[in-house]
Order: structure tokens, then sequence, then C-alpha cells
């Protein structure tokens, strides 16, 4: 239904709208660039905002815990439609227009004078979050040729691990020879720096193609249905579609898993080795060690079975969580390391094989409602979840929480693994059927 035509007509894509190698795509390596800043700053002032309002502020623990509350709460509530729009929008301009107003939000963030200030201005910063990765992810779904998706789903898992690991440990870094407000003016710098890297794509223009759709000209029913029409599509086609469906509420059971000890590793340490402090951050970076090692295999090959990397990420997690829930004061160091790779193999192996799921079963018209959408209701887990898991450690305890919670990953993995063919292998609806739109045309030049 929509064509993106680019003005400069780089040498790179070819008329059926791919490229010899993802490499050579100049399209995608100015999002994959503009991504990587974007992604490395966002991590790189988390542990200096957490020092500034534990630290330099005294805040009491319930405002610290409302702060990745009020991060979730825009993907609640505006995921789904920020999904239509990056389906009805111009995507770069969606993409460039989050980066300057985060970096304007982040500035504010540096004068924030209380946690009364730096809260609504986290979460108008995490917004931003919220409306750009469905226009990210829209826009790769057009400009990537289709046997190219694994690979810059691989590299994007890449960067996202790789930041994860080397953003704190900078952060930390400069906290430690400067201060808070140092580490948030690098983020500034990296955003401003994305959306320069991401300006010459502004030529970028979305035409709509004069195809029928439901006995009505595609250029019509593209101007004329409204944002809660767009909407209601959207869901309806992940209603309609087996493995979109399956793929969603199997990750959001995993994920609801998980997320109930994320944040309780350092209860969990604080009890069975009280004087280690930087165990955490030795089972931190090696979890992303592991995600980047697994990331780097995955991206040499050209897929994998949606069975294999969902339920066999999930395995993995679930065995490096219980594993942990056995830890005790005298266990070695080395096996928390050792877990905490499993446990990291386990993430990347489910975050890419997610993240090309999405991206291979969906439409090009459809991908920025899709992950608006999945994006959503992962916010509802991410606020749900750790207070569920907090309440159970108050009645059992970290460890038997560690235990049960790592068990039940694992089941749900092995789940994954032996159910595959029920869940992820089957006829797929027609889109002009299921939904009343046709599947966009690959890009071509103009």
């Amino acid at each position: 239904m929509t064509v993106i035509s680019n003005e400069p007509n780089p040498s790179s894509i070819s008329s059926n709208g791919s490229s010899k190698s993802l490499w050579t795509n100049f399209r995608f390596m100015r999002m994959f660039i503009a991504y990587a800043l974007a992604t490395f700053g966002d991590w790189f002032d988390a542990l200096a905002i957490q020092v500034m309002v534990a630290y330099r502020w005294g805040a009491d623990p319930l405002i610290i815990a409302l702060i990745p509350v009020c991060m979730a709460v825009p993907g609640i509530l505006l995921g789904s439609v920020a999904g239509v729009l990056a389906d009805r929008l111009h995507k770069v301009k969606i993409m460039m227009l989050c980066d300057v107003i985060t970096v304007l939000l982040t500035i504010a963030i540096l004068f924030a004078p209380s946690a009364g200030w730096l809260l609504p201005l986290l979460a108008l910063r995490a917004m931003m979050g919220v409306f750009h990765i469905p226009a990210q992810q829209a826009l790769t779904r057009q400009v990537v040729a289709e046997a190219h998706l694994f690979q810059a789903s691989s590299l994007n898992g890449f960067v996202n691990q790789c930041s994860k690991v080397a953003g704190p440990l900078l952060g930390a870094v400069i906290l430690a020879v400067f201060s808070p407000q140092v580490c948030i003016i690098i983020n500034a710098c990296t955003r401003l720096v994305s959306g320069a890297v991401l300006w010459p794509l502004r030529r970028l223009t979305e035409k709509l193609e004069p195809s029928a759709s439901d006995g009505i000209p595609s250029e019509a029913a593209g101007t004329t249905e409204s944002l809660f029409t767009q909407w209601q599509k959207g869901w309806r086609f992940i209603y309609s579609s087996r493995t979109l469906l399956s793929t969603i509420l199997f990750g959001c059971f995993g994920l609801m898993a998980i997320l109930m000890i994320d944040y309780q590793f350092t209860t969990l340490f604080r009890e069975i080795k009280p004087g280690n402090e930087a165990l955490i951050g030795w089972l931190g970076s090696s979890a992303g060690a592991g995600a980047v090692v697994i990331i780097l295999l995955l991206n040499r090959l050209p897929r994998i079975g949606y069975g294999w990397g969902l339920g066999g990420g999930y395995l993995l997690i679930g065995a490096g969580i219980a594993a942990l829930g056995w830890v005790s004061s005298q266990t070695s160091e080395f096996w928390v390391i050792i877990w905490g790779l499993c446990i990291g193999l386990g993430n990347g192996l489910f975050m890419v094989t997610l993240n090309y799921l999405l991206q291979k079963e969906t439409p090009p018209a459809y991908v920025g409602r899709v992950f608006g959408i999945q994006n959503s209701l992962s916010s509802v887990v991410l606020v749900v979840a750790p207070l569920a898991g907090g309440a159970l450690i108050q009645v059992v305890g970290p460890s038997p929480t560690f235990q049960y919670i790592g068990i039940a990953t694992l089941v749900i993995g092995i789940a994954g693994i032996v159910l595959q063919r029920i869940l992820w292998v089957g006829k797929q609806p027609h889109q002009a059927e299921s939904t009343g739109e046709n599947q966009q045309e690959p890009v071509r030049q103009a």
C-alpha cells in the first residue's frame, strides 16, 4: 500500500527494494547508528539519575520505586496509539521529533530541583521512546530486504545489549570523576547527534499505491480512515494471526515471571553474600556478555526457528534464575558469573527472535501498530510484575522466590519448544481478508 521513495536515489538499493548486503544499505545504516547513539545515551544516564535521587537528594525508597513505574505508564497509555501514528505519519520525522524533544527534556532533568519535578520529566521522556520505537521498527521493515531482517534484528539486539553493559559502566566512570549532571549532558548530546544522523533521511516520502481495498481505492481509504479505525484494525490483525497472538501472549507470560525478580537481585545478594556489594555488578556484566555472545552467533545465521528461539531463551533464563536461588554464602562467585552468562544467553536469544518474528510475520502497513501494541502490553507487565515479585519475597523470602520463578520460567520455555508446531506453525490469514488492507510493496526508488 505504501511505497517509500527517496529523491537522492542511493545506489545501494536496487529497484526491487533490496540491497546486496545489509552493510551497503545506507538507509538502514543511518537508522542503526542513530539507534545505537540513542540507546547508549538512555543507559548512560540511568545510573546517574539513580545516584542523584538516592544519594544527592536522599529520597526515600518509595520515590526510587516510582521511577520505573513513571517510565512504564506512558507505554501502557499510549503504546498502541503510538503504533497507529507510526503507520499513518512520516516515520523519520517522528523519530527526529522524538530525539529533539528528548534532548529538551533531558536538559530539563538536569535542572530539576526535586523528585516532584523529576518524575514527570522522566515520564515525558519515556513517552518519546514509546513513539520512537514503533516508527523505527516500521521503517526498518520497509528499508530492509526480507532476507536481511534477521540480521538487522540481531544487530539492533547487539547494540541494545552492549549499551546495557557499556552505558552504565562508562557512566559510572564519568560519575566517579565528575558528577551526575555530566552524564545527563552526555545523554542529551547523544540524542542530538542521533537526530542529526537521521536528518538526510528526511527526504523519504510515503506515497499511497492506487490498489483497491474493501472496494475503496487505497488512496481514499488512507485519507479517510480515522485514528480509532486504524487502531481497531491493528488489534484485529493481531487477533486474526495465530503466530502473532501466540507470540505476544507467550512473551507476556514469560516476561511476567522474569520481571517479578528483575529488581530483586540486590535483595537476594544482600541476604546470601552481604559483604560483597560488587557481586551485582559481576552478574550484570556477565549477563550482558552472554547476550552479546549469542547475538554475534545468531548474526551469522539466516534465521532461527521461532520455538527454539523464544522457548530456548526462556529455558536458559529460567535455569539461570533458579540456579541463583540455590546459591549460598559458601558458593563461589564464579558460579554467579556462570548463571549470569546463562541468563544473558537466554535473554539475547529471546529478544532477537521476538523482534525478528514480529517484523517477519507482519506486513509493512501494520508493523508500527504491532510493535506499539506489544509495547503497551509489556508496559502493563512492567508495572504489575515487580509489585507481585516484591510481595512474594516478603512472604517466602528471596532464595525460594528465585527458585520458584526460575522453575516457572524454565517450564514456560520447555512448553514453547514442545508446542512450537501448535503455537508458531500454521497458515496465516490473508492480509486483505483479515484486515481490509493490502500489504505494502517493497521499497523502491522514485
